[in-house]
């Protein structure tokens, strides 16, 4: 009986433990489908913007390394085609090279007879028409590169608004979840208009280095062939 009276209390009867917290995850997904109209919507122009921004990238980036090949024997052999007199095979030559230098010297080749002031002429005229080509959409980028930012900072600007417009409308009892639900959607839309704008940024300079190139290669080449024809027979 009086281990009865002295039984442990806590006997049988099945110790409660705090329970451990549950870790929430952070879905984009989750994000962009509660963001309402206004967020979904932004969030979708983003993502078109990044898609072309990308597109432009590769399309000019495969233009121009095609641009930049040209044979290392290619200047040699027009200048020793000059200096025969063979003209059609230099213009045959620049022909089957269909590069954005080919086509420069194959312009001053058909100016052959003239002033070599007006044989200059025509080659920078060809070569401001072959820079105009390497740079085709090349703007574009640059503008996502700066629309894309102000575009996300929009959509912030608007979930800040559609927050407070919840607490407004709460009558003094706050709702944390739906304020929470409301931030996040907001800055969603920034990290989207700062990734789009990061990256287009970055092919925009990137094709701008590269064109570069392919433009000091002309100059470069039409020096070597205006000098070759400045020289005395």
């Amino acid at each position: 009986m009086l281990n009865a009276l002295f039984q442990d209390p806590t006997e049988g009867v099945e110790v409660l433990t705090d329970a451990e917290p549950v870790k929430k995850t952070l879905s984009i997904i989750e994000l962009i489908s509660s963001g309402g109209v206004a967020g979904q919507f932004i969030i979708g122009l983003l993502f078109i913007l990044l898609i072309v921004a990308l597109y432009i990238y590769f399309e000019r980036i495969f233009a121009i390394k095609a641009a930049s090949q040209i044979d290392r024997n290619f200047m040699n052999e027009i200048k020793d085609h000059v200096s025969n007199g063979k003209i059609d095979s230099a213009q045959t030559l620049c022909a089957q090279q269909n590069t954005p230098v080919s086509r420069l010297i194959g312009k001053g080749i058909s100016r052959i007879g003239k002033p070599l002031e007006d044989i200059n002429t025509a080659i920078e005229n060809a070569g401001r028409l072959e820079v105009y080509n390497l740079e085709k959409n090349v703007s574009v980028l640059a503008t996502i590169s700066g629309a894309a930012p102000m575009i996300g900072f929009l959509g912030t600007v608007i979930g800040m608004i559609l927050s407070i417009f919840e607490i407004a409308n709460s009558g003094g009892q706050i709702d944390i979840k739906l304020l929470a639900d409301g931030l996040y959607t907001a800055m969603t839309t920034t990290v989207a208009g700062l990734v789009v704008g990061i990256v287009a940024y970055i092919t925009y300079n990137h094709l701008v280095v590269r064109t570069d190139k392919v433009v000091y290669q002309m100059e470069s080449n039409s020096l070597e062939f205006l000098d070759h024809l400045n020289e005395p027979i």
